[in-house]
């Protein structure tokens, strides 16, 4: 790719002003909760990552500070800082005005993360305050602010110098505002799990974190030669695989297209799609593309085989892609996604692209690796037939009446209708679905009992899922179907609750209750998971009773144990051990009043969590599910 070196202030396109994004935080960052304050770092590391795709950039730096700050380097070329024609530096610009960058027309940037160009200014208006030195033609220019306000007088529109330098590059510090965000804390596993994914998709990038909050600094160098080869070899280091990862690229249209697909022993399929390094958790256009030709070319291949006769009927992409594990990243010049937080590509070139790099590089391979077609195909073989044998029994467990949603007899149901305003709780036991359905809000809340622990579905055949009689009954009460694969059978315009809490005991059964729920959500309903349905909610361990004062609920052993410190004078300590013991006032109180609650919400933050949630939830050892129920129980968000 040639390198142009226009990118100087007059490469700084403004489209509007900034507009009040303290006021809705959720329009750029998806959500003030832990996704969205993590997306801050994401928003500002991806700037750096443009840089590198331009060919200027290929070392980045992200440190979480002690502090509680994010500091994010890079030796590009440095943000512009030269007069702008609206009369300022155009620095100043980038971080005061949304649609002000780079990436407007394409000479600065062939292709780019940062679509909008509202990432740094988002990130500034949402911070207590952001530094920022930008080293470039000599000199080290600094500027800051303090949610989103300058504090630094330009020197006739221009940043003052603070020092002389040879290199290049920006760096921006920035400390998350807590008038914003539930929680300042960034969650390291998943910055450490999204930079990890973006060293694979560029490999001659390194990326350099530190996470200097821990008593011992934790350093870490991600550095991936082998690119989204490696990528796969990662989702699958703990699988039987079946042949080695295929690798193929090739450009259409002025769209890049890479992919690498690997077949594992298992029954399920793992396709990830990218964007310009951004990944699409709703997948797009570019999915669409590669999975229909490579359908298509299978199809082909199985009747020039013989494996399918004239009288058969072909393939499904289901069958085809069942055991595939595959990561698609294209490069698009100018790409539409669905929303800023870009979860879904929508541009139909993409899908023309992919479709055909895919049909051109795939045949190319096969032709030449027989043995690897073979395998390919003996598991789209086996699939089919498990599929029509599955389907038999799915028609003949789902279409009887006695299965229909308002005879099912667990339901205690609400009285409204609006699926946007109304919940269901999933409750452990008998006596806890009493007190839940005398406690409830009964227009908006709906009780569902379950009795003891539900079959693990990764363990069973389709027909002994069917006829678990608690999952049957969840099907039919969610109204929105279920599926074998992402968006296969399964329609989420159908939901009838917008939250679906599961209410479990707070100990290791209830930890275990609440992963086989998630496993049968993740593995035939992923869209409620994936669009924010799914909570747990969080009821308390302890009730504490003061000599003076108020009685308090606590929810866990430090809070308890904080509470010690900072009360003084006797108090009477009373522990649940499950929901069952908790009256209807307090069951409401706790659990169920959205004024007081806490639920945590079941979200995945990206490809690399999703294959590793998939690990934990579905894997046969038990102490992983109860490890992840624990862990991310920690980090509620509050529903309030």
């Amino acid at each position: 790719m040639a390198k142009k070196d226009s990118y100087d202030a007059s490469s700084i396109s403004v489209l509007e002003g900034l507009e009040a994004v303290r006021k809705r935080p959720g329009m750029y960052i998806g959500s003030v909760s832990r996704k969205g304050l993590n997306h801050l770092i994401y928003e500002i590391v991806d700037n750096s990552v443009d840089e590198h795709l331009a060919g200027y950039c290929d070392l980045i730096r992200v440190t979480l500070e002690a502090d509680g700050s994010c500091t994010v380097s890079d030796n590009g070329r440095g943000i512009p800082v030269g007069m702008h024609e609206k009369g300022i530096s155009a620095e100043r610009l980038v971080f005061t005005t949304l649609h002000a960058g780079g990436k407007f027309d394409n000479g600065a940037y062939k292709t780019s993360g940062g679509l909008h160009g509202v990432g740094s200014s988002v990130v500034n208006a949402l911070s207590t305050y952001l530094d920022v030195k930008v080293s470039r033609e000599g000199y080290v220019h600094h500027d800051r602010y303090e949610r989103g306000i300058p504090v630094i007088e330009l020197e006739e529109g221009l940043l003052p110098k603070i020092g002389r330098t040879k290199e290049t590059g920006t760096c921006i510090n920035f400390l998350p505002d807590p008038e914003i965000f539930e929680k300042t804390r960034f969650t390291e596993e998943e910055v450490k799990s999204r930079l990890h994914e973006t060293a694979y998709l560029n490999p001659k990038l390194t990326i350099h974190f530190e996470d200097k909050r821990k008593t011992e600094p934790e350093v870490i160098d991600y550095h991936e030669p082998e690119g989204i080869i490696g990528f796969v070899r990662d989702l699958n280091r703990k699988k039987e695989t079946l042949h080695d990862p295929v690798y193929f690229s090739g450009e259409s249209d002025g769209i890049t297209v890479e992919g690498v697909f690997q077949y594992i022993n298992e029954f399920h399929e793992n396709v990830l799609g990218f964007c310009n390094n951004i990944y699409n958790a709703e997948g797009g256009t570019h999915l669409t593309g590669f999975k229909t030709m490579f359908t298509t070319v299978m199809n082909n291949y199985a009747r020039e085989l013989g494996i399918l006769k004239e009288k058969d009927s072909n393939f499904t992409g289901v069958d085809i892609r069942n055991g595939m594990t595959a990561v698609i990243s294209i490069k698009h010049p100018a790409p539409r996604f669905e929303g800023q937080t870009k979860t879904k590509l929508d541009n139909q070139d993409a899908s023309k692209a992919t479709a055909k790099v895919t049909g051109d590089e795939i045949v190319r391979f096969f032709d030449r690796n027989l043995e690897t077609l073979k395998t390919v195909l003996s598991c789209a073989e086996r699939s089919a037939k498990i599929r029509k044998t599955e389907e038999k029994a799915k028609t003949n467990l789902l279409t009887k009446q006695k299965y229909s949603f308002d005879s099912n007899g667990k339901l205690a149901n609400c009285v409204k209708k609006d699926p946007e305003k109304c919940e269901i709780f999933i409750v452990e036991g008998d006596s806890a679905g009493g007190s839940a359905k005398s406690a409830r809000d009964r227009n908006y809340q709906a009780i569902l009992p379950i009795r003891g622990k539900i079959l693990n579905v990764e363990k069973a055949t389709i027909d002994k899922v069917l006829a678990n009689a608690e999952i049957k009954t969840m099907i039919n009460a969610f109204g929105c179907g279920f599926s074998e694969g992402y968006g296969n059978d399964f329609d989420i315009t159908k939901l009838r609750y917008d939250k679906i809490i599961i209410m479990a005991d707070a100990d290791v059964d209830g930890a275990h209750i609440s992963t086989l729920l998630l496993t049968l959500f993740y593995r035939f309903m992923p869209e409620l998971i994936y669009e924010g349905h799914v909570y747990i909610a969080m009821p308390p361990l302890y009730k504490v009773i003061p000599s003076k004062g108020e009685e308090e609920y606590l929810y866990d052993d430090k809070a308890l144990e904080k509470y010690r410190k900072t009360h003084t004078g006797s108090f009477t300590l009373q522990r649940y051990k499950g929901l069952g013991e908790m009256d209807a006032q307090q069951l409401w109180e706790t659990t169920l009043d959205p004024k007081t609650r806490i639920l945590k919400r079941v979200e995945i933050e990206d490809a690399r969590m999703a294959s590793d949630v998939t690990e934990a939830l579905m894997g046969t050892d038990v102490p992983p599910r109860k490890a992840f129920i624990y862990q991310h129980a920690q980090n509620a968000q509050l529903d309030i």
